[in-house]
Parts: structure tokens; sequence; C-alpha cells
């Protein structure tokens, strides 16, 4: 399963962070603006975007399907709690990227 297909994020659950919070904290204030130059997601490389040019991506659209399936598969994916469906599609989508690639 490829985890670039499967994003997922809430207001309650913002996930994890990389960040160490404590070690920023602890930095001054000039450490701390040579440590952001130094971030190539955040140097001044990011400014000289041109915006004008910027097009808008909208992910696909899922669309709804009804199936059958077997009573102990669908239960086996529930068992493992929220977002069932997300897994199942995520089970199909290897399938069928590993019949692509043969």
């Amino acid at each position: 399963m490829k985890k670039q297909h499967i994003v997922r994020s809430s207001k309650t659950d913002p996930g994890t962070t990389q960040t160490d919070w404590t070690k920023a904290d602890a930095m001054s204030a000039e450490a701390l603006d040579a440590a952001i130059e130094g971030d190539p997601d955040e140097g001044p490389d990011h400014l000289s975007i041109d915006w004008n040019t910027a097009v808008v991506g909208l992910p696909a659209r899922k669309e709804m399907v009804n199936m059958r399936l077997d009573p102990d598969i669908l239960a086996w994916f529930r068992a493992h709690g929220r977002g069932y469906q997300t897994r199942i599609n995520a089970v199909l989508r290897a399938f069928v990227e590993a019949k692509t690639e043969a």
C-alpha cells in the first residue's frame, strides 16, 4: 500500500511533528533565522514562485459505487476501525498497480 495515496488529518488530531520545539525555544533569534535560511523548504527560493502562472489542482473525485462483499471480508476491514473504506480502496489500488507493472 502506498502511503502517498492515503492522507488523513483532522482538526482534533493533526498528526505528529518532526520539530524539536525545546531546541527551537532555546535558540537565539539569529541562530533561528540562520536555521530557517538553511532549510530548502523555507529559504528565499520559495519566494521566487510566479503565482500568476500557478494552477490549482484538485484531487480526482472518487466515485460512489455499490458493491457486494463477502461478510467476513467486510467484517475484517471494519474490525480495524475507522477508515475501512479508505483501506479497501488502498488494497484495490495496490492490486491494480501490481498488475499494471507486470
